[in-house]
């Protein structure tokens, strides 16, 4: 892609995101969008298919860039217990840092067609699963405590990230680094192995 063509397509994907924001994504129409970034229906239509594939992408950046981070912690080097800190840290911090996208994509996920629904739900499994499989080597290994299954501690600490769309702000006294901190600090104290297993 050359340089003159990247604007137009980060023009229409910055107004599909606001507009999605403001008015819902089923409320906003393709003329809207393309009015407000100043181009053509013609000129969207080169770059996305659909006001579908428009929602995709809005999410679909925020989790390809996510998922990089995310592979380079669980290849790099250092104890494992650092490397899910530093994972846990990072994807709270990179969804602050792109909070929009994130609420627009949750708030409208269940507007989008079957396929591409299908799709969406598929890429962010394969992000679940790399993070499980850094808890899962760790209660293999003895660093974590192994009574709650991996799928079940993934499950817990990413409803607590997908929620933060409905309560964090840049204004509070927390930055997104600091929160995403004590994020990872919770989810490594709850699988610290010398944490009292609870009774029954």
């Amino acid at each position: 892609m050359t340089q003159d063509q990247e604007p137009v397509r980060q023009r229409l994907l910055a107004e599909a995101t606001r507009l999605f924001a403001e008015r819902g994504f089923e409320s906003t129409s393709v003329q809207e969008i393309v009015t407000a970034a100043g181009v053509t229906k013609g000129a969207m239509y080169h770059y996305f298919d659909s006001k579908d594939d428009l929602l995709h992408e809005i999410y679909g950046r925020v989790l390809r860039m996510q998922m990089e981070r995310l592979t380079h912690f669980a290849d790099g080097p250092g104890p494992l217990a650092e490397r899910l800190h530093a994972a846990a840290a990072d994807v709270v911090r990179t969804t602050v840092e792109n909070l929009d996208d994130s609420k627009v994509f949750f708030r409208s996920m269940h507007s989008l067609a079957p396929d591409t629904y299908k799709s969406v739900r598929a890429e962010r499994r394969r992000y679940h699963e790399c993070f499980r499989d850094l808890v899962t080597e760790g209660q293999r290994a003895g660093t974590f405590r192994d009574d709650t299954p991996a799928e079940i501690v993934v499950d817990f600490f990413f409803g607590s990230v997908h929620h933060l769309g409905t309560w964090y702000s840049a204004e509070g006294p927390l930055s997104g680094a600091e929160v995403g901190g004590h994020f990872a600090d919770l989810l490594l104290t709850s699988l610290r192995p010398d944490r009292p297993a609870p009774p029954g």
